[in-house]
């Protein structure tokens, strides 16, 4: 039986979404058929959509009454290392669909972008604002009518969430995601962001930084520490949309490939079989579960906004009132870069998400009876994937031996409550991730403020030493309407600098961090944005601020009289170079942060 939270959770979630969800499945019923989609294609569209298949596929593509045909979604580049090993995927999709009597094709690509070239450039305007361009682009990609089911190809920070809203869209077709896996462990993620530090402090030179980046992004394969891009991973396992423990099984296995071919055969035996499509799957629980498993995991605050935009995209109103109730009875049960000192291949050797899923499940922190997108029931997720005489076996995740430094089961946890919460006050409300957070800093942080123009300005005021004292940084402008609401993650080094140094620090914006930040408080996402006259525009250097995470409180000591004769601050005009002009409108429309920020949903 689910705790009687989650159950509360369950009840105002569906209630507050009885109508949009309704609509939703609506439109679902409206475009499901019993026969292939293919089907209701005159001959000259069918003859268009083969043309260029093998004689074999032909054979199979005009049987259009009885053959399943896949659409393969890929988001490879050859540039993102966790994409890069999708490039021979198609050509063994293909042979793994023929092997199971189906055919499939690439039905199109998406963008792809790399948040870890992009922080700090320019660019990173563009990488939120790329989500809802991704799920344009696989909307696009479904469009011919002339596919049963999708396979989505996509790991990285904003990639799965734009293909699953674009999924979403065509939510009568069955869908499963298929990972490929993270690269090999290199130096240590704190040796990392150590030697950042350092060069930050300018105790080491570019050169040192360059080799420590590089032994650490180092191959093919995901990156290591605990982000957004492994935070999708372990979602799309506890959601139901991705086969269990198949998230960080390493590239170019057997495992990887005896993997692939399952999830195949798994769709293929639903792709032409009633209410199977990823909108009927994707209900309130599988949803609420992957707030659940970004709890337990302190996964990537990213996702506070992308799991709201997901619910939206299939008619389900999630808030981070949700979320923060959720927060108060879910344990964190792992310690990953960067709440801890371990990686996602140690993550993986600890049973990865089917051990979260197993723990949670016992304690009745977990929804049970969710659909899956492979056809199983759910207790299957409590099972962990090897290979035995070259086949595919599920061993019971709670057989494998863990590490309490890595994993603690739900009944001991790291900490009795979730790795994020929502702070509230007179200056808006706001997201903090406390599951990174040394004990040894309190739960609260009162100071002044020091308002900042970007980025650079606070890295030139902490190399000119302007900054040692205890303070707030401000950080206005940021948000989704100004500027696309870049990642900031060119703010840790400074700060975590200053935080080592025993200054008391924190940082109030209305823009993003980096999934893998965290080692300071950091009020983000913050809501109303300055671009829409919020408080946080008007605040001044000097003004005392009271961050306090114990009870979620975001004040500023400042009148509210005193605050109404305030100009607004000063916020930069939008770029149009790198491409930021094409997205002038998207500014414009895009909705708030507490609503996921989207331009399409």
């Amino acid at each position: 039986m689910p705790h009687s939270v989650l159950l509360s959770v369950l009840e105002k979630l569906t209630n507050r979404s009885m109508h949009t969800r309704q609509v939703y499945l609506q439109h679902c019923d409206q475009m499901e058929t019993s026969a292939p989609q293919r089907s209701q294609v005159g001959c000259t569209n069918l003859a268009h959509s083969y043309a260029a298949a093998e004689s074999d596929e032909k054979n199979l593509l005009r049987q259009t009454q009885s053959t399943p045909n896949l659409a393969i979604v890929s988001a490879y580049n050859d540039m993102l290392s966790a994409h890069q090993p999708y490039y021979r995927y198609p050509e063994r999709i293909k042979q793994y669909a023929l092997k199971h009597g189906a055919t499939a094709q690439v039905a199109g690509g998406t963008p792809a972008m790399c948040d870890g070239v992009t922080q700090g450039q320019p660019g990173m305007e563009l990488s939120l604002f790329s989500r809802d361009v991704i799920a344009l682009s696989t909307a696009i990609a479904l469009s011919h009518n002339t596919f049963d089911a999708g396979l989505y190809l996509g790991i990285c920070d904003k990639i799965v969430p734009g293909m699953l809203m674009g999924a979403l869209s065509f939510g009568h077709l069955p869908g499963i995601f298929i990972p490929s896996g993270p690269m090999h462990s290199g130096i240590s993620n704190e040796e990392k962001a150590k030697v950042r530090v350092a060069y930050a402090e300018g105790k080491v030179d570019e050169q040192v930084l360059l080799d420590s980046e590089e032994k650490s992004y180092h191959s093919q394969g995901t990156c290591t520490f605990y982000g957004t891009a492994n935070s999708n991973q372990m979602l799309l396992e506890i959601m139901g949309l991705q086969l269990p423990g198949s998230a960080f099984v390493a590239p170019h296995s057997p495992l990887r490939d005896q993997l692939t071919e399952e999830a195949i055969k798994v769709l293929v035996n639903t792709s032409l079989k009633q209410k199977t499509g990823l909108g009927y799957i994707l209900e309130a629980k599988n949803l609420l579960n992957g707030v659940i498993g970004l709890l337990a995991t302190g996964g990537s605050t990213n996702h506070t906004l992308h799991l709201i935009a997901i619910g939206r995209a299939c008619g389900w109103q999630l808030t981070w009132e949700d979320m923060a109730e959720l927060s108060s009875v879910i344990p964190l049960l792992t310690r990953l870069y960067p709440n801890g000192k371990a990686d996602v291949n140690a993550f993986h050797e600890n049973g990865a998400t089917p051990a979260v899923i197993d723990t949670l499940w016992d304690e009745g922190l977990v929804f049970t009876d969710i659909q899956t997108a492979y056809g199983s029931p759910f207790d299957s997720a409590r099972c962990f994937p090897s290979l035995q005489e070259g086949h595919l076996h599920w061993q019971k995740v709670s057989e494998i031996e863990k590490d309490a430094a890595v994993f603690r089961n739900a009944s001991e946890p790291f900490s009795k409550s979730g790795g994020l919460k929502r702070l509230s006050g007179n200056i808006g409300e706001a997201v903090i991730k406390v599951s990174s957070l040394s004990q040894e800093l309190g739960t609260r942080i009162t100071a002044p403020a020091i308002v900042f123009q970007s980025q650079l300005d606070i890295q030139e005021q902490f190399k000119a030493g302007k900054l040692q004292r205890d303070f707030i940084a401000v950080l206005p402008g940021q948000g989704p309407a100004s500027n696309g609401m870049p990642e900031l993650h060119k703010l840790t080094p400074p700060l975590t600098s200053l935080q080592n140094q025993g200054f008391k620090v924190a940082l109030i914006t209305d823009g993003r961090m980096s999934g893998a930040s965290g080692k300071f408080p950091a009020a983000i996402h913050l809501t109303p944005e300055a671009a829409k006259g919020g408080v946080v525009g008007k605040i001044q250097t000097g003004d005392m601020i009271t961050l306090d995470w114990s009870t979620d409180q975001l004040i500023l000591e400042v009148d509210s009289d005193t605050l109404a004769k305030r100009p607004d601050h000063a916020l930069p005009a939008s770029e149009s170079s790198l491409g930021r002009v094409l997205f002038g409108n998207a500014r414009q429309t895009v909705s708030a942060a507490n609503h996921g920020a989207s331009f399409i949903v």
